[in-house]
């Protein structure tokens, strides 16, 4: 029977703090639509984790969570830059564009999952024209699509041109925790200019859940109806919202996120392949060809192979140390 134990962050069970405080938040009436108590509770825990005023609201995926905070940066005949490897490029089937009416997506380079600042001056400096849709957004990633992280200071340096031209920053944090695990601080996100950020809540380790922040207040009005036209504001918001608190109250969302870092990090060091990218949150991204990768699948270990061509590694805050020995033994065995 194949092991999904490094397949993804997304394979992994959800913790026993989200899944108690799902349980918790079962007892009883409660109202609607994320007006609920445990919603507001769970929003609380979320602002006070970046310590920001921002409005929040919780969705079922990051995919929705992504499509609608782009949707409500852009107007249809405008743009998104993004890395070409960015999920909202590669991996969303185009919903940006559909929640969007038809917003584009303008791709930039960068190593290992990170925008060269450089990539921006062409795209920020082109002329409005009839015929190509004009740049209104920034989208970024932290942990990056290849577990690279971000500094407050790389951050900076990508909002601030774009901030100075009055267009939005949304951040995708699928990963945020494992970033804040590696060292990156959530309470800065707040001043680097961040108009909507995604707090990931699955790939951490919760049933699925992501929260939305709003940091700009234009941008959070009307913004529960732009959710439930997109089928993304449930009656029972309860139970999207109770897993940041099991999550949240007692710190195991970045209790956990290290582990799954550390847990990366023991694999990249007893790896046999070659690592490509730096292992600085939870990936380790390597190179293998394809009848080494048959053979591991052939082992029943399941990974896939990445958009550069890498064999990508994902532990999560499950991934115990006897896995990682297992798929250790597994991988000199092939090597």
């Amino acid at each position: 029977m194949a092991r999904y134990d490094f397949a993804s962050d997304n394979t992994a069970p959800a913790t026993p703090e989200a899944m108690d405080a799902v349980v918790a938040a079962n007892a009883g009436f409660a109202s609607g639509y994320g007006s609920d108590a445990v919603s507001t509770k769970a929003a609380d825990l979320v602002r006070a984790l970046l310590d920001a005023d921002a409005e929040v609201r919780f969705v079922a995926s990051g995919t929705a969570a992504n499509a609608i905070a782009l949707s409500a940066l852009c107007r249809p005949f405008e743009s998104v830059l993004a890395h070409h490897h960015a999920h909202v490029c590669t991996d969303e089937t185009g919903a940006p564009g559909f929640f969007g009416h038809g917003l584009g997506l303008t791709p930039l380079p960068g190593a290992s999952g990170k925008i060269d600042p450089k990539g921006l001056e062409a795209p920020l400096a082109a002329p409005d024209v009839s015929y190509r849709q004009p740049v209104a957004a920034l989208s970024l990633t932290n942990a990056t699509e290849y577990g690279t992280t971000y500094t407050v200071a790389e951050l900076a340096a990508l909002t601030a041109p774009v901030k100075a031209r009055g267009y939005g920053v949304h951040l995708d944090g699928a990963r945020l925790a494992n970033a804040a695990a590696a060292g990156f601080d959530l309470e800065a996100v707040k001043g680097l200019g961040v108009d909507i950020l995604v707090v990931g809540g699955t790939k951490a380790g919760m049933p699925p859940t992501e929260a939305v922040v709003l940091f700009d207040r234009d941008v959070a009005r009307r913004f529960d109806a732009r959710l439930k036209q997109a089928g993304q504001l449930p009656s029972k918001g309860r139970f999207y919202a109770a897993p940041f608190i099991g999550m949240l109250e007692d710190g195991a969302l970045l209790r956990h996120a290290r582990h799954a870092n550390a847990m990366a990090k023991t694999l990249a060091a007893r790896m046999p392949f070659r690592v490509l990218h730096p292992v600085e949150s939870n990936g380790v991204f390597v190179e293998m060809d394809d009848a080494r990768l048959a053979a591991l699948h052939a082992k029943g270990w399941f990974v896939y192979r990445f958009l550069d061509g890498s064999v990508r590694f994902m532990c999560s805050w499950a991934t115990t140390p006897a896995a990682v020995d297992e798929i250790s033994e597994a991988l000199a065995a092939i090597a």
